[in-house]
């Protein structure tokens, strides 16, 4: 049987893709899997960042062998080149902290994602795209793109995009604890009061739900390949 994992940080970046199957979790990781005679798909979340998604593989390996990995969920765009609410394939996968370069299997995209230890506010991103020439920024894809390549398993990068470069969010940051555990809570008292990011914040929550389907739309599609 053919395991094929699917690594995100939040279950909103999943809900499209896997509504109606069936649901768990171990401790901060929450796991949803589909399987059939040939195949097991198994969709994992354990929040954001490095850590966190080198929880949620190991939290898929556990139950055996990976055939297939696919990081995927939202990024922000760095470029003009992808459009909001749309989910691109990547050809690969920069780590900003180390520089290394990670390419997704060959033709799979032709868009490139750099993965930051923190949420890329404005002038981040500019100085992101300029340094690594990448059009979309995310907190998790090079840590799994990592564990693939030490495993020789084929990795593929699916990002939805969430917000514009020249988005005006608040700095979500300050509201991800140690964990990667984004404090919903916390972070909805603190923008009640600061009616200058509800345009941003709408938009994004508009954005993120399209890319959310897209995401689906494109897994679909690349693993029916």
């Amino acid at each position: 049987m053919t395991r094929v994992a699917i690594i995100a940080a939040m279950p909103g970046e999943l809900k499209t893709l896997v509504q109606g199957w069936p649901h768990s979790k171990r401790g901060n990781t929450q796991f949803w899997a589909l399987r059939n005679e040939e195949e097991e798909w198994i969709a994992a979340c354990a929040g954001a960042g490095l850590d966190a998604a080198t929880r949620a593989f190991a939290g898929i390996e556990d139950g055996g062998p990976i055939d297939l990995v696919l990081s995927v969920g939202w990024a922000g765009a760095l470029t003009g080149r992808c459009v909001v609410g749309l989910a691109y394939n990547a050809a690969g996968v920069f780590d900003a902290r180390t520089g290394e370069r990670f390419n997704c299997e060959a033709g799979a995209g032709e868009h490139w994602v750099v993965t930051s230890p923190r949420v890329a506010d404005e002038g981040e991103k500019r100085r992101l795209a300029s340094a690594y020439k990448a059009d979309l920024v995310d907190m998790e894809a090079a840590a799994v793109a990592r564990l693939a390549a030490m495993r020789g398993i084929p990795f593929y990068c699916v990002k939805g995009v969430s917000d514009a470069p020249d988005a005006k969010l608040p700095d979500f940051n300050r509201f991800i604890d140690s964990a990667g555990q984004f404090q919903t809570p916390k972070f909805v008292l603190y923008a009640l009061v600061r009616p200058r990011f509800w345009p941003g914040l709408v938009g994004m929550g508009e954005n993120s739900r399209k890319a959310s389907q897209s995401i689906a739309e494109r897994l679909h599609e690349l693993l029916n390949e």
